[in-house]
């Protein structure tokens, strides 16, 4: 299968591979994100010598004896009586003194939890041999917590690492390379659920409907992703019942603490803030404040911000019961297809339009440039009404106002005439209307209205 996507990672890879010079690289991210791809895809442009580890969670003689095994393969040597890790390690950085090597250690919270002190080792190897050995050294992990802590100031291996790589979800672009032969309509669908995961993405195919293959990845008993989300929290987190209380409350639409606290079975605010931490730290949930007033703790969001944990409270988690006993067709349809459409897509779209937005910011393609992007607060006393706009920049000339609609019938004149009522009443100043359509318009450009069809997020 085709490597997709990840070009400025490759190219930050590529070079730090090529270099002459020894360098250090860190790659951590969520499980299932694909770092071990990136890796491989980078090292099949080298020609040096490569030895590529995924460290084990057993005893520190089996991973030397499992790493030394590798070394005298990949060196063409008779095998190696090494004990120890540190031995190996110096023995690895001498050999690359004499021709460019690579050496990548996967998962390397395991060996560090096998291994006493191993980022002092690793630390001594590195100092040791930084001016004279052309090793690429590359290590990688998933415990996302364990990985930051390598970058912290009070670790042995503060300041050595040359090369950081943070790897996120893709986005919907290049998540939807994935399966060509949809529609962008059941793109977003599709994405909206698996989001930008690729061992998600690979499950999926174009061939069949979005209906099916949801019902087949995630949405009935045993189903290739159906307890993935919760293996996930259950290797990262000793606590998972409170997790499962806030998540369920997140999935059922409430994001202020106040809340979420009310809503969850979470015994203190102290221990929800914990989680809540936990779960940003994670990357599966977001803390958002608005862009006009980002300091007021009261106004404060939180969000579900990735798409199989969000599909998986909403569904799976509430109705775990009634999926277990009922055919899985009628339990989508049920439980599913019709909140699915009018509700859990849209949202999701309105992300996709967020990244479609920033991506042509970042490409010069939005003029002026905006500095800001996120929800507006508005509050407005002579109603006794308030509430938040998803989707509003600020730039050197004011703010721009974003709708975004996920239906079947198209935005009319009308329907923009009273969108953009409705803002003004809030006190809410625009220079510009921007309309995001599924179905596209049934309506022309205005001076202060720009019109953006579904297909154009493609092109």
């Amino acid at each position: 299968m085709r490597f997709i996507g990840r070009n400025e990672e490759l190219k930050k890879l590529d070079k730090a591979i090529s270099d002459s010079d020894m360098t250090f690289s860190l790659i951590y991210g969520r499980r299932r994100v694909g770092k071990s791809e990136l890796v491989k895809q980078a090292l099949l442009k080298s020609d040096c010598r490569k030895i590529y580890y995924v460290c084990k969670q057993v005893a520190q003689e089996s991973n030397v004896r499992s790493l030394g095994g590798i070394v005298s393969e990949v060196m063409g040597l008779p095998k190696l009586g090494f004990t120890d890790i540190e031995s190996l390690l110096n023995y690895i950085f001498e050999l690359s003194e004499k021709e460019k090597m690579v050496l990548v250690l996967d998962e390397y919270p395991y060996l560090r939890e096998s291994v006493k002190g191993m980022d002092s080792i690793l630390q001594s190897v590195i100092d040791k041999y930084r001016e004279t050995s052309q090793l690429t050294l590359i290590i990688l992990g998933s415990y996302v917590e364990v990985m930051k802590s390598l970058l912290e100031k009070s670790n042995p291996l503060y300041g050595r690492v040359d090369l950081t790589i943070n790897l996120k979800q893709m986005n919907y672009y290049d998540s939807s390379q994935f399966y060509p032969n949809f529609s962008p309509e059941d793109k977003i669908r599709i994405y909206s659920v698996f989001g930008g995961i690729p061992y998600y993405n690979r499950l999926v195919d174009d061939s069949r409907s979005v209906r099916e293959n949801i019902i087949d990845l995630i949405a009935s008993p045993g189903a290739r992703l159906e307890n993935e989300v919760s293996m996930y929290l259950n290797a990262e987190l000793s606590k998972i019942v409170n997790a499962n209380e806030v998540f369920d409350a997140l999935s059922r639409g409430f994001s202020r603490y106040s809340d979420i606290l009310s809503q969850s079975h979470v015994s203190s605010g102290p221990t929800l803030a914990d989680v809540l931490d936990r779960l940003i730290q994670m990357e599966v949930v977001e803390k958002v404040s608005p862009i006009n007033d980002s300091h007021n703790k009261k106004k404060i969001g939180y969000y579900i911000c990735d798409n199989l944990s969000l599909f998986y409270y909403r569904y799976n988690f509430r109705y775990s019961s009634q999926m277990k006993i009922m055919d899985s067709e009628v339990f989508y349809d049920r439980y599913i297809a019709k909140d699915f459409e009018e509700f859990f897509v849209p949202h999701i779209f309105e992300g996709v339009c967020r990244q479609y937005l920033i991506q042509k910011n970042r490409a010069g393609e939005i003029s002026p440039v905006f500095e800001k992007i996120g929800k507006y607060y508005y509050d407005n006393p002579s109603e006794r009404t308030n509430g938040e706009f998803d989707i509003v920049t600020e730039d050197e000339l004011g703010y721009v106002f974003y709708e975004v609609k996920f239906r079947k019938k198209q935005i009319s004149d009308e329907a923009i005439d009273e969108e953009i009522d409705q803002v003004r009443a809030t006190g809410l100043n625009c220079y510009k209307y921007v309309f995001f359509s599924r179905s596209g318009f049934a309506c022309k450009e205005r001076d202060n209205v720009k019109l953006i069809e579904l297909k154009e997020l493609f092109e």
